[in-house]
């Protein structure tokens, strides 16, 4: 049952002046007892029913401890006037949600009034109790939130209410609100920046003047006078400039974690505090200019990281931003003598789109396109669907999606990817999938799935660095107490020094950057990452399986031998009835004869699913019954086939009047595949359930160490196991639903992208174009990941062993330990942009 959602109504004006605050946003209460609560044993105050409503939910679930952990005070829920019911419109729910089977579906949220862990545990805990609800995934530093729930049990419009009765006013994750939200980000960066930039300047000026005049004498009014104007030159650098540092470490603090923002925060704060004394009483030094330098270098190092992150983000999200806004619909039947593609196997006309249909079109928009669809595409435009060629010819840029520079031809029959681009003649395409339905938006939405997933390599160097805090600080109370004693004056100096020195910033930097950097890589060398532990297991791989149908060959089977048993039939005539009894079949097997329809017609089909299809043919004023198939169901006796190859039988009254030899086309990159996979000690199998004679000639041809054929879904698992116990770790490639059990046993899994949809989504890892190669290239990117990684973890704790004993013997004053932690950190950031070079890859 859904949760009613009370009625709230808007208080009168509040004055300002009265002095009791609500318990939850904290705005004047003018009626004390008119609204009051017990929470954690205490009568509690609050300004309208609103609040108190609010503060009661939490109560009854028992989630007090947000008041305990929150950072900042709660906005009041009449406030929130949007209207959450629109976004139950399956029209508005097209751009942000995804449906699942049973009617259950995940909605893409952006909550942009996250501002701590205390956040994301209440979001969680408050929504996890609702019933209907299946799962929230809150991502804290992206303010986004992933919410799964049972479209039966509760609607998308109450479980957003029930986010901003809280207060965080949801809105749906696109990639317009995503980029608004960065270019926020990326601004007020800029701003706290330019300001420690304007306060380094300022305050270093004037702190050559104080250090000259320890030298040469200065009077001591403008030894007063220029210490108070630092301070008020170094007050909005210590209060907005490095208000994120000081502002997480309380955050954490409070939650009991040690993060990289403590001790730089300590240093900020402790030097700050320590120079307005010393201002105060005109005794001491003061160390402005240094809080202002370091806050600066410390900001600088940080917006470069960010900038390299977005940008790594933008590499493999906001695809869908390419898509035109507007696209030309054209009538079905603009030309009624026409016989389109999707209607027929023949073209009537193989000319490109008719004067008419351009005559005959509409200018619409991209969001109003359905499924079936007629939309032409000129050269130079982006092709806005999924969808079959009905007419034209032309070369299409595939790149985004596969990474192939190279333009592939298209022309009737084929198909075309929406985000393509379109370069030579015009193309009437039928739309087969359109929207947030594209494979274009589904490797988007995969991606950002991925980008949850946190490998063990990384969460092992958070780990580490949370530790290293906890070291620093140690240490740098040992310093200070050691400089007490042989001199004061210099131990806070120097204690800010190690403190900031010290700061793991680079630790934490070692892993995420290079792993953003590897992904970004392998999508565009042509395969989409899904889960975190692909990068780390691919380092390890040493056996790969294969699949044969549709993984090392195209899975479009060809004919490639015909022999003809009635002599008063040609081959061109066999051709055409088997092709007319596959008319209209999705099964591979028609796609074979596909190319020869069009002379005859078959009426009464019936297809017998393992066996073959059969149907009445009417030639030449007679009418049979034809069968293709398997010979057990096409004949009335058993006849033995002409070879040990794959043939299938024609037969007319189950009398057989043809033989037709049936072979897939190999993949021209599966023999360098398998090749590269040899020169580099890592074993290459198949398995299959074609016949014995097929898959040896393969296996034959392609050098393989091991095949199986004949074997069952449960065949190649066992295998995969029994490879496994031998302290193998496997990487399966396949592409079909018999292929998932062996998917999901492998150690990490890839599926081809013509695979079913089962396939792809239990895959590791999706190979976005069927060149087999892709896989040696993400090996090799893996690798350079794993070497990068340990680079960047071997220096960022070789610079801090060095740079430990120089800071605590006093030879690094605090504003070199700020550019020497940020040039180590610009170091590892820079380290990680290399593992997105290919070309000094093997395979190019």
């Amino acid at each position: 049952m859904n949760e009613p959602i009370p009625s709230f109504t808007v208080p009168p004006s509040i004055s300002a002046s009265e002095s009791t605050a609500c318990y939850h946003c904290g705005l004047p209460v003018t009626r004390p007892d008119e609204f009051t609560y017990v929470i954690a044993g205490e009568e509690r105050q609050f300004c309208c029913p609103s609040c108190q409503a609010v503060a009661t939910v939490i109560h009854e679930g028992g989630l007090d401890q947000f008041y305990e952990y929150r950072s900042q005070l709660n906005r009041r829920p009449d406030e929130l006037q949007d209207s959450f019911v629109l976004y139950d419109r399956e029209d508005i729910q097209r751009d942000f949600v995804d449906l699942h089977d049973n009617q259950e579906a995940t909605a893409h949220l952006l909550l942009d009034d996250i501002t701590c862990a205390a956040c994301v545990w209440l979001i969680e805990q408050r929504l996890q109790s609702v019933e209907g609800v299946l799962g929230v995934r809150v991502n804290a530093s992206a303010h986004q939130c992933l919410l799964r729930w049972d479209q039966t049990k509760i609607a998308l419009s109450a479980v957003m209410f029930i986010l901003a009765e809280i207060g965080y006013r949801p809105q749906p994750l696109t990639y317009n609100h995503q980029e608004e939200q960065q270019k926020r980000h990326q601004r007020k960066a800029l701003m706290r920046l330019g300001v420690a930039a304007f306060g380094m300047m300022q305050v270093g000026m004037l702190a050559i003047a104080l250090h000259a005049g320890e030298f040469q004498g200065i009077d001591e009014h403008w030894l007063s006078f220029f210490r108070w104007f630092s301070l008020l030159v170094a007050t909005p650098v210590v209060l907005f400039s490095a208000q994120p540092f000081w502002f997480t470490a309380w955050k954490n603090l409070r939650q009991k974690h040690l993060t990289m923002e403590v001790p730089v925060s300590l240093a900020i704060v402790l030097a700050y505090i320590a120079s307005v004394w010393a201002t105060i009483t005109g005794t001491g030094e003061v160390y402005f200019d240094s809080v202002s330098m370091f806050t600066f270098f410390l900001l600088l190092g940080r917006y470069l990281e960010m900038r390299t992150r977005y940008n790594n983000q933008q590499k493999t999200s906001g695809m869908t931003r390419l898509l035109p806004l507007v696209v030309r619909r054209v009538d079905k039947r603009a030309d009624k003598n026409k016989v389109y593609a999707s209607d027929a196997l023949t073209f009537n006309d193989a000319s490109i789109v008719s004067d008419e249909a351009n005559k005959s079109g509409e200018t619409i928009l991209l969001a109003e396109l359905n499924v079936g669809d007629y939309v032409q595409v000129i050269s130079g435009e982006t092709i806005p669907c999924d969808g079959e060629v009905i007419e034209g010819n032309s070369a299409v840029i595939e790149a985004l999606l596969t990474g192939e520079s190279q333009p592939v031809n298209k022309s009737c029959g084929d198909h075309v990817i929406a985000g393509t681009i379109n370069t030579d003649g015009s193309l009437l395409i039928k739309a087969t999938a359109v929207n947030r339905e594209t494979r274009l938006s589904t490797i988007e939405r995969l991606t950002t799935f991925a980008q949850q997933d946190k490998p063990k390599i990384q969460e092992l160097a958070n780990n580490v660095a949370r530790y290293f805090v906890a070291a620093v600080l140690i240490v740098s109370a040992a310093v200070f107490t050691f400089w007490s004693f042989h001199d004061p004056e210099s131990a806070l100096w120097i204690t800010l020094s190690v403190l900031v020195v010290t700061c793991p910033c680079a630790l934490s930097l070692a892993t995420p950057t290079v792993l953003t950097a590897t992904v970004a890589a392998m999508r565009q060398q042509g395969l989409l990452v899904l889960k975190g532990h692909v990068i780390e297991t691919l380092t390890k791989v040493n056996r790969v399986i294969f699949d044969k149908t549709g993984t090392l060959t195209y899975g479009k089977p060809k004919v490639a031998k015909v022999r003809v048993l009635d002599a008063a039939l040609s081959q061109q005539a066999v051709l055409s009835i088997a092709a007319a009894l596959e008319h209209g079949s999705s099964h591979p097997i028609a796609h074979a004869f596909a190319e020869y329809a069009g002379k005859y017609s078959a009426k009464e089909r019936r297809v017998v699913t393992g066996a073959g299809v059969h149907g009445m043919i009417n030639i030449d004023g007679e009418t049979h019954c034809y069968r293709l198939g398997k010979p057990l169901f096409a004949l009335a006796e058993e006849l033995a086939l002409p070879s040990k190859e794959q043939w299938i039988v024609l037969s007319r009254e189950k009398v057989a009047i043809a033989w037709f030899n049936l072979s897939d086309v190999l993949r021209t990159s599966a023999e360098v595949a398998v090749k590269g996979l040899q020169l580099q000690k890592v074993g290459a199998d198949i398995l299959s359930g074609d016949n014995e004679h097929v898959v040896s000639q393969m296996a034959k041809q392609l050098s393989c160490d091991h095949y199986l054929a004949a074997v069952s879904p449960e065949d190649k698992l066992t295998y995969i196991r029994s490879q496994q116990k031998q302290q193998q770790t496997v990487l399966m490639v396949g592409d079909g639903i018999n292929d998932v059990p062996v998917l999901a046993g492998a150690d990490v899994s890839v599926a081809m992208d013509s695979a079913s949809d089962f396939a792809r989504t239990n895959a590791d890892a999706v190979l976005l174009h069927g060149d087999l190669s892709v896989l040696l290239k993400a090996m090799q990117l893996s690798q350079r990941c794993q070497q990068i990684m340990r680079q960047n973890i071997t220096w960022a704790l070789l610079y801090n062993v060095l740079a430990l004993p120089s800071a605590a013997a006093g030879f690094i004053p605090p504003y070199l330990a700020a550019i020497g932690m940020s040039l180590s950190s610009l170091i590892v950031v820079v380290n990680a942009l290399r593992v997105g070079r290919v070309d000094d890859l093997l395979l190019k």
